[in-house]
């Protein structure tokens, strides 16, 4: 059965639900206020721009991302497929994720991978189309499904800022692996995503803390 998407109502809800059952989610809660249900628009250019989003940071993929859709009369597969090599390295690809893009392009634009029915599709059968793409792994996965889709239990175990909220909030001596991660949030079922979603908006609550405190904003 396909889980009823996150809206407001329910993301609340499980912030209340997760508060009860740990207390360091809890706290996160009191002190930075409920996450905000962040999302994204379904489709082919938000892959794309989670490719992009791969192993740097969110700020270098938006930017590269942001010349890419200037140049594009719309961000579909065809279009994007006319884009050379020496094109996409000026906007920001690199070797690799210039194939892994071209890749999602030609099975969208084949009807390999049907984006529309991933709606319609449980968590385990979304991961299971989506990362038949090359290129798209377990977190691309399932951020798609976490923020797209907003599947109340996905979980980016490998992500950093994720891995790097919990030792803090957990207190851990060293950044935990995605597999301790994976372990620590068991308790958090069926609301992974919404924890996620506490330990991001703890991560970017502190860090702009930290930024006010250095540059001296109010």
């Amino acid at each position: 059965m396909t889980p009823s998407p996150l809206d407001e109502t329910s993301l609340r809800r499980a912030v209340r639900i997760l508060a009860r059952r740990d207390p360091d989610l809890a706290q996160i809660a009191r002190t930075h206020g409920p996450p905000p249900l962040w999302g994204r628009e379904p489709g082919f250019a938000t892959l794309v721009h989670l490719i992009l989003e791969q192993q740097v940071s969110l700020a270098s993929a938006r930017a590269a991302f942001d010349r890419l859709r200037a140049m594009l009369p719309a961000f579909e597969p065809a279009h994007f497929l006319k884009l050379d090599d020496a094109t996409l390295k000026r906007v920001g690809f690199s070797r690799q994720k210039t194939r892994y893009a071209r890749e999602l392009a030609n099975a969208v634009a084949s009807k390999t991978l049907d984006l529309e029915r991933l709606a319609q599709l449980d968590d385990e059968q979304v991961h299971a189309h989506l990362t038949r793409i090359t290129g798209i792994g377990a977190w691309t996965s399932n951020v798609y499904l976490l923020m797209v889709l907003r599947r109340p239990d996905a979980f980016p175990t490998g992500d950093i800022a994720l891995l790097t909220a919990a030792q803090r909030v957990k207190r851990l001596r060293k950044r935990p692996t995605p597999e301790r991660l994976e372990k620590l949030a068991e308790p958090w079922r069926p609301w992974r995503a919404v924890a996620a979603r506490l330990l991001w908006h703890f991560y970017l609550s502190e860090k702009e803390v930290a930024r006010d405190g250095v540059t001296g904003r109010s």
